[in-house]
């Protein structure tokens, strides 16, 4: 008998599964005849996925899209980019810094590297302009017109350090058009937040237009420090951002967009929880106590971030269908946070500390340039080509004093450029063809200066070329189908933090993605539902991977032979009448390490329980386990209901999300984990008129879940959690 082969039975269950999926979903039950006879139907998505204009449905890319109400309910208490977490299919967000860097993973694929110089898998783009640095991915969301997610390798259009995906933010722009609004929020704890924006015509010609938003939040300290004293002490923010625009359009054949933009916060970093967990659990246990800490250093873990950039944006078409596009954009950065990293005390605890740990970091001068040059054509038949040029240069320098000795310091350079193209292709009427390519030179330098030890300097470079190649195909008015091939990469990894803790730069090479996908993307029952879904497997050779902790707590740069995820995702609209609307959406994923030799240190406190077979020397060898920060399964649901009324209408809009078990390190143990995490949201208020001001109650993380988010394993069983319970009221003013 022939042995089977363990990548192509999962990949069966896993489309048996997506096939389940889509039938129940299918069957979801609504009042098709109400609704036909209204002539209701949903509206058209229109994303730039492929660097233009497309419907959604007819681009041959895994991508989904999120704005409105849903992205309104999930940043209304105050929540930061991490909100974004299960809330799309396959995209997770998780962060140990706090509110100010986020670690994004897409279809299990990302990178656990708390260091401010870490890549990343998941590429965060916001107004053309792609944002490298893990503290530039924070900026605020607040007047923005959509969320793009685009799942799998992104090499050829967007490049290097897209391997996982892309999550890409477009604000609204300037129009002729007086209108704005302005709303305010008062909440729990604290809570006040105040956004606004307006904007319109500058000229009687409408030639120019402009646009300024702005977004203020803050919320009071709530957390008592037991070992100071003090109350309210720390877990309170206050967060300025704006963003003005500049909209010159002279002519037909010729578009300007000025883009300025700047944050500046001041807030708490994470908090660290020292012994909330018991050995052999993963579970809270008794000295977990969200409104109070023990915190004897770290002076209540401080934070705060000032970020100011901008963007020039020039489209000029020059005749025969072919526009020249221009971006020119520069993002300059400072930061700094401090943190009890024990989570506790010698004293008091909770639990036993053998020895405290206190660390400051943060970055210094970041400059952040990039110019990208695209041409675009159009050509017979629908025929449709792109063309272009990009380069990057970042420089910055990363504090580190852990105050047993004194701070080092690191200054990290990276210079990349790249040429690419893609060209759509009919080949029938009903099958179309779209292939990209890209070269990439990457380089990067690490300097340290004033370091414990002596350490040398260290660079690494590498050119790469990806691809990507897609089959469209319709099979009729209402559903297509496709199939694409892709690859990518990460570029060569630097981490030098341990030189702090007298350790030596470490290094890992390039990263490779190879990724098959088949999916389908649906309207049905006359536009009243959409329905869109794929499977997908990939191959990553190299994988780049952050072995942290030990007893040394070093953070050191590895690269496994390999690593592999097979999964679906699936996301489903749904009118059932003309006044209630539902959203789902949900994603499998399985991977797995695939590397005989590769050992890594478990905790270095002694308290955990590995669950991995360790060699002599106490390592866990971590072949066959999870990528670490790679949710099992996602699912997300939201539903909106409306009564009209003769002045307006009332509404009710809640919206969920569950993640499967995420495991946090390289090696498994009983407490590394979480499994179940579920929060959820409501709103209900009062629109009146014609969209004219609105006043609304709403919740966040409304059961007051208190959810394992992370954990430190240096010297004991710290955690940390997610976001309280926040209640509220918003009022909105529109003026159109």
């Amino acid at each position: 008998m022939r042995g089977s082969n363990p990548t192509t039975n999962k990949l069966s269950r896993l489309c048996l599964a997506a096939a389940v999926a889509t039938i129940a979903m299918g069957a979801l039950p609504f009042t098709s005849g109400t609704v036909l006879a209204q002539g209701l139907e949903l509206e058209e998505i229109i994303v730039t996925a492929q660097r233009r204009e497309e419907n959604m449905q007819e681009v041959p890319i895994s991508v989904t899209t999120m704005g409105g109400e849903r992205l309104t309910a999930l940043f209304e208490g105050g929540e930061t980019i991490l909100a974004l977490a299960t809330r799309l299919p396959g995209l997770y967000a998780e962060s140990s810094n706090g509110r100010i860097a986020p670690r994004f993973y897409m279809r299990g694929l990302g990178n656990t590297d708390f260091d401010l110089a870490a890549s990343q898998s998941v590429s965060v783009i916001f107004d053309d302009v792609v944002q490298e640095n893990v503290i530039l991915k924070s900026f605020p969301i607040f007047d923005v017109e959509r969320v793009e997610v685009l799942r799998g390798p992104q090499g050829s259009l967007f490049g290097r350090n897209t391997p996982a995906g892309i999550v890409k933010f477009d604000s609204r722009k300037p129009t002729a058009e007086l209108g704005g609004y302005g709303l305010a929020t008062i909440g729990s704890l604290g809570t006040l937040n105040l956004e606004g924006a307006i904007g319109g015509a500058l000229n009687d010609a409408g030639t120019i237009m402009g646009r300024f938003s702005v977004l203020n939040q803050n919320r009071d300290d709530w957390i008592d420090n037991g070992f100071t004293g003090e109350n309210d002490a720390l877990g309170g923010f206050s967060e300025l951002a704006w963003r003005g625009q500049l909209l010159l359009e002279p002519s037909e054949d010729l578009s300007v967009l000025i883009n300025v933009h700047g944050r500046d916060f001041d807030g708490t970093a994470s908090i660290f929880r020292a012994n909330v967990l018991n050995t052999g659990s993963n579970e809270f246990n008794r000295n977990f106590d969200r409104d109070q800490v023990f915190f004897d250093e770290g002076d209540n873990n401080p934070q705060e971030a000032q970020a100011y950039g901008g963007s020039l944006k020039v489209d000029l078409t020059l005749g025969n269908g072919v526009t020249l596009t221009s971006i020119s954009a520069i993002e300059t950065l400072d930061n700094r946070s401090e943190g009890d990293i024990d989570g506790g005390n010698l004293v008091f605890g909770p639990g036993f500390i053998p020895f405290p740990s206190r660390t400051a970091d943060g970055i210094e001068d970041l400059e952040q340039f990039t110019q990208e040059i695209r041409l675009a054509g159009e050509g017979n038949d629908g025929f449709l080509w792109q063309a272009g040029f990009f380069y990057f240069d970042s420089d910055f320098t990363v504090f580190t004093n852990p105050f047993f000795v004194g701070e080092s310091r690191l200054t990290h350079t990276n210079t990349t450029w790249a040429l690419f193209g893609q060209v759509s292709l009919p080949l029938t009427d009903r099958m179309t063809v779209v292939g990209g390519m890209r070269f990439t030179d990457d380089e990067k330098d690490l300097t340290a200066s004033n370091p414990p030890l002596p350490t040398a300097d260290v660079s690494v470079d590498a050119e790469q070329t990806s691809f990507d190649l897609s089959l469209l195909f319709d099979l009729n008015d209402n559903v297509n189908v496709y199939g694409r091939i892709a690859n990518g990469f990460r570029a060569p990894s630097i981490q030098g933090r341990d030189v702090a803790f007298f350790g030596a730069p470490s290094i890992a090479d390039a990263e490779t993605i190879l990724s098959y996908e088949v999916g389908f993307k649906m309207t049905l029952v006359d536009n009243l539902m959409r329905l869109n879904g794929a499977v997908f497997h990939y191959v990553v050779d190299d994988m780049q991977l952050t072995a942290i902790g030990g007893t040394g707590n070093l953070v050191q740069l590895i690269n496994a032979e390999q690593g592999t995820g097979t999964g679906f995702d699936i996301d489903a609209e749904l009118l059932i009448s003309e006044n209630f609307i539902l959203t789902a959406g949900f994603s499998i994923i399985d991977t797995e390490i695939r590397d005989s030799g590769l050992v890594v240190p478990p905790c270095g406190s002694g308290q955990c329980t590995p669950l991995n077979v360790l060699d002599g020397n106490g390592n866990a060898f971590v072949n066959g386990n999870p990528f670490p920060g790679a949710p099992d399964s996602t699912f997300n649901l939201t539903a909106r209901y409306n009564v009209t009324t003769d002045s307006g209408e009332v509404f009710f809009f809640t919206d969920w999300a569950r993640q499967g078990k995420t495991n946090f390190f390289l090696y498994e143990s009983a407490e590394s984990f979480s499994n179940g995490n579920f929060e959820g949201g409501l709103r209900a208020g009062y629109i009146h008129g014609d969209n004219e001001w609105e006043l609304s109650i709403f919740g966040r993380n409304i059961t007051d879940e208190e959810n394992l988010k992370g954990a430190i394993d240096f010297n004991n069983n710290t955690g940390f959690d997610n976001e309280p319970r926040i209640w509220g009221i918003t009022f909105r003013k529109n003026w159109n």
